[in-house]
């Protein structure tokens, strides 16, 4: 007998952390999404230096926690897997978008520039979030990410803001070293003109001083 499949849509609690305020002197909102395996509450202290009293970071976690080893003491999240994905990008670009409706509501968004900004797995979770979901932004970065199936398997690229979009990696990168970074490059800009390429020297992690150079 075979069994049969069902889904049940049901209300999740989802949690995000915040750096400073929204309020009337507020000129920035950086929504930022982590990679596969980390916790929007340490993730979110990678962008300290953007607590400048006019700057209000929001750090979502993804749905799903796991430990990440048999000792059962650390944790991460994902923002999706390859099972029900399709379901799992919905669930996800509707947690975001009614986050964007709750932070967004208290605050003035002519005056609000907003950036938006993918590590890794939260690289394709923000394009898929700017391509299916509410959120527009006037700077997308996408750090770190490896995108098998190309930049507009994820995102159409009117989507993208045409001069403040970017690419970050660190020429140290354990994971991106594991395909032709050179080949990569090439395709995305093939793929995405406008698309800025930043490299620096560090591995798979979010560097303050780039973040200093290139984005305050």
């Amino acid at each position: 007998m075979d069994a049969n499949k069902h889904h049940l849509p049901v209300s999740r609690t989802a949690t995000y952390y915040t750096l400073g305020k929204l309020g009337e002197n507020t000129r920035r909102v950086w929504f930022v999404l982590h990679g596969y395996g980390q916790l929007a509450q340490q993730f979110i202290k990678k962008f300290g230096v953007l607590d400048d009293g006019q700057t209000l970071v929001v750090a979502p976690e993804a749905l799903s926690r796991f430990y990440l080893e048999n000792g059962f003491e650390h944790i991460g999240a994902s923002w999706m897997t390859r099972e029900e994905r399709e379901l799992e990008i919905d669930d996800y670009v509707s947690y975001l978008d009614q986050l964007y409706q709750t932070i967004m509501s208290g605050g003035n968004m002519e005056n609000i520039e907003i950036t938006l900004l993918g590590f890794s797995q939260g690289s394709a979770t923000a394009c898929r979030w700017l391509d299916r979901g509410m959120i527009s932004c006037d700077r997308l970065i996408l750090w770190a990410g490896h995108f098998a199936n190309g930049l507009t398997d994820l995102v159409s690229l009117d989507k993208l803001p045409k001069t403040n979009s970017y690419f970050v990696y660190g020429e140290q990168d354990q994971f991106l070293s594991k395909i032709n970074v050179q080949e990569y490059m090439v395709r995305l800009n093939v793929e995405a003109p406008d698309l800025q390429i930043i490299r620096y020297q560090g591995g798979h992690a979010i560097n303050e001083h780039v973040l200093k150079t290139h984005f305050l």
